[in-house]
């Protein structure tokens, strides 16, 4: 790992333990998302990890914005997966669009001005992405969007989003699109669809596209390459929700072991009784067979190899385990782990959200199947 990459690191730790970790307790209970960090991580250039050089960024590799990410999620996992998908968002204009289209929003993308969101889910579409309903019909030289998303990620706040339309009803994945939308533009219409109070700083919602108007140099994957794009773009999600979801653990057993050194039962400190140690070294192999399995996903993502099975083993994997053992963990402290003062419900929550998110387990489950014996559906996705 290069020196900047450490030092990217070093502050995106900072970020969580000064910004984060304080505050995600009080964005839950006052169902807010916690957009003063978002600021920070801007201040800090962080939204621009896998934005080229050139163009403002940081230029690194997939591999450290996945660290990145579940460093973020050890303090909270919501405020993690919303920066994430800003990033996301930032990075895809910049790698994606001419420097003369992307400057319009990214920009603001990197200074945390605006906040961004991959759009794919509908209410009646979400693992079959492409089943999606959102039209894309021809408008003059560009485009015009009519359809309702559902279930997003920073919807409730951001401006800038990626959002994917069919342009040819009928054809599944090879008739859809990728656009650029811009909320403040006409058309573009803010609703509660999919809004969750379990996860708050997720900031999830759904908006209704009503002849929004998208002009020619806005389309940003057309027809017959969207879909595999957002298949390569997928894998690398569900590796870095699969971090996440391994971090959580990892910070509950902090918490867990630090507990047990000092409360004290029937004479003794909890950890001197076998039976509750052995749930926290339960946890501590899942997590390290976590972290294998997440690497080799990592570096095949650094050096642009297949990764289709590699990301959905590690977000199957780390993701069922995420949620088996934050609740052994939390039920290890007893009533304390239920209190405020403990993320561990935070913690639970995210991880069922983990096990949703770029891929339910079922979905991924049929893709190893597809990887390692035969055919599986091939347009299944969750956001």
């Amino acid at each position: 790992m290069t020196t900047r990459a450490q030092e990217v690191l070093q502050q995106t730790q900072q970020l969580a333990d000064d910004w984060v970790r304080p505050e995600a307790e009080r964005w839950q209970r006052e169902r807010v998302m916690g957009l003063a960090g978002v600021h920070e991580a801007a201040r800090l250039n962080l939204i621009g990890v896998q934005v080229p050089v050139e163009q403002g960024g940081l230029g690194l590799p997939f591999s450290v914005k996945s660290r990145m990410a579940a460093i973020l999620a050890g303090a909270d996992f919501g405020f993690a997966l919303s920066l994430i998908n800003t990033q996301g968002v930032a990075s895809t204009l910049a790698n994606w669009l001419p420097a003369a289209v992307s400057q319009r929003w990214l920009g603001d993308l990197l200074a945390g001005q605006r906040m961004g969101c991959t759009c794919l889910t509908e209410p009646g579409a979400g693992s079959d992405f492409g089943a999606i309903q959102m039209q894309a019909t021809p408008h003059g030289t560009g485009w015009r969007l009519q359809g309702e998303k559902a279930w997003i990620i920073n919807a409730q706040v951001a401006e800038v989003m990626v959002v994917y339309a069919q342009t040819q009803p009928g054809s599944g994945a090879k008739g859809i699109a990728a656009f650029v939308v811009d909320a403040s533009r006409p058309g573009f219409h803010r609703t509660d669809r999919g809004r969750t109070e379990t996860v708050a700083s997720l900031g999830t919602g759904g908006f209704v596209l009503d002849g929004y108007e998208v002009p020619a140099d806005e389309l940003l994957h057309p027809p017959g390459m969207a879909f595999k794009r957002a298949m390569a773009s997928i894998n690398m999600a569900r590796t870095y929700v699969a971090a996440m979801a391994t971090a959580m653990v990892a910070d509950s057993l902090r918490i867990a072991r630090a507990y047990g050194e000092q409360r004290h039962t029937f004479g003794r400190a909890l950890q001197e009784h076998q039976g509750w140690r052995w749930v926290l070294v339960d946890a501590m192999v899942d997590v390290e067979a976590a972290q294998l399995l997440i690497e080799q996903a990592c570096a095949a993502a650094d050096a642009q190899a297949p990764m289709d099975a590699l990301a959905a083993r590690a977000k199957i994997f780390a993701t069922r385990m995420a949620v088996k053992h934050i609740a052994a963990l939390l039920h290890a402290l007893g009533a304390a782990g239920l209190s405020a003062q403990y993320p561990l419900s935070r913690h639970l929550a995210g991880a069922q959200v983990a096990t949703l998110v770029d891929g339910s387990t079922e979905m991924l489950l049929e893709r190893v199947w597809a990887t390692q014996v035969g055919s599986a559906p091939q347009n299944t996705h969750t956001d």
